[in-house]
């Protein structure tokens, strides 16, 4: 196995101006990239902070006491981040992830969430408005949000086994808080679809095949069939700081062969255009899936790059506006928001020129590269702009 280096390095002081071309852009939901991706998903980091120490996204050895966080000055106001998320909307954005760090840390998250489930796309629907946590403040949270306007609610758990979990989140958390906030998700009706199904509360794990492979089956079985979508992550390199290595990567075709010991799983259709997710659903006697048994899914970033049909944008807490969850450099829309005079043309203008030029495909190209060390360029950090 590859030794572990972990370079001390702070990724967020790297950053592009983001300029109003000399052509305006205009906003009319049709924005696509130098690929031809569509502009369609953003996902909002609120906050730098969080309150785990998972290695694989802020090890103790980098976050620890004296790592210096944002200054709440230098991040966007809620009135900032729903400014640029309807500028984002007016070009495309149908569904917006609150994400951090931990976003439940950001207080008085609720407010935002109001803002933004007011915003509605140019045809009047509203937006899919959804949040991913690691889940250890969402029982008391729960309910608030759901109030506020929030859509669904994906929880981040590596596992049921209390010490592998504890071990995992590196700050001895009891996985029995996560799973009571999950159960106070589902109870007040986060993920709930127009017909009252239960089919937006999703669970993720992160499958390090040294830590948590054990943990595949019995997370499976404790899911199956309550209407909470299990879905395994493989390990990515995503940032400097994880001390990745492809030695931990347990390939996802590996995950569904573990669960087919158990289970008899169909493959599915994707859900939407971009899904990261590859969809299994439980079937039943008869060979067929079986909607009451659920489904379970497998984001492959490392040995099936979904680049192609990535629609993703990613605005960190800051305002800098990162087109890849592995890219080096963001472009800083804060700086150009707070100048006088900026109006909204002039930040559609930027974010489509920025968009326009977009080429990212680190994922597919890594699979032509070796894969069994830490990057040897900076890149920023997962905790930096969510998952």
């Amino acid at each position: 196995m590859s030794e572990r280096v972990i370079p001390l390095v702070d990724q967020r002081l790297q950053a592009l101006a983001a300029t109003i071309p000399s052509q305006a852009i205009a906003a009319q939901g049709l924005l696509s990239d130098s690929l031809g991706r569509p502009l369609h998903d953003l996902r909002i980091s609120v906050t730098d902070r969080c309150n785990f120490r998972c290695n694989y996204c802020m090890p103790k050895e980098v976050f620890n006491k004296d790592y210096a966080y944002l200054p709440h000055g230098d991040l966007l106001s809620f009135e900032e981040i729903t400014r640029l998320a309807k500028v984002f909307v007016a070009h495309g954005v149908r569904k917006i992830r609150l994400t951090g760090g931990e976003p439940l840390l950001r207080k008085n998250l609720e407010i935002l969430v109001d803002q933004l489930a007011n915003i509605r796309t140019p045809d009047g629907t509203p937006l899919d408005l959804t949040l991913t946590t690691n889940g250890s403040l969402l029982a008391r949270k729960a309910q608030a949000l759901k109030d506020a306007g929030l859509n669904r609610v994906t929880v981040s758990l590596d596992g049921l086994d209390d010490a592998i979990f504890r071990q995992m989140n590196d700050v001895d958390f009891p996985v029995a808080d996560v799973l009571a906030g999950i159960a106070a998700a589902k109870e007040a009706g986060l993920g709930l679809d127009a017909q009252g199904q239960l089919t937006g509360l999703k669970v993720n794990m992160v499958v390090k095949r040294s830590t948590n492979v054990d943990q595949i089956l019995p997370m499976a079985r404790h899911f199956r069939g309550t209407g909470i979508t299990l879905r395994f992550i493989e390990y990515m390199d995503v940032g400097a700081t994880n001390g990745w290595c492809m030695d931990e990567v347990l390939p996802s075709a590996e995950v569904i062969a573990h669960l087919q010991q158990a289970f008899p799983l169909i493959p599915l259709e994707p859900s939407a255009p971009g899904e990261t997710a590859q969809r299994w659903g439980y079937a039943n006697a008869a060979g067929q899936f079986d909607p009451a048994l659920g489904e379970v899914g497998v984001i492959s970033s490392v040995t099936q790059a979904f680049c192609r049909d990535c629609n993703r944008a990613r605005l960190s807490t800051e305002g800098k506006l990162y087109l890849c969850l592995f890219a080096t450099q963001g472009y800083d829309l804060r700086h150009l928001m707070r100048q006088d005079g900026t109006t909204d043309a002039d930040l559609a203008s930027a974010i489509g020129h920025i968009w326009q030029h977009r080429d990212d495909r680190y994922s597919e190209l890594r699979a032509h590269q070796p894969t069994d060390s830490a990057p040897a360029v900076r890149r920023v950090e997962m905790s930096y702009i969510g998952g």
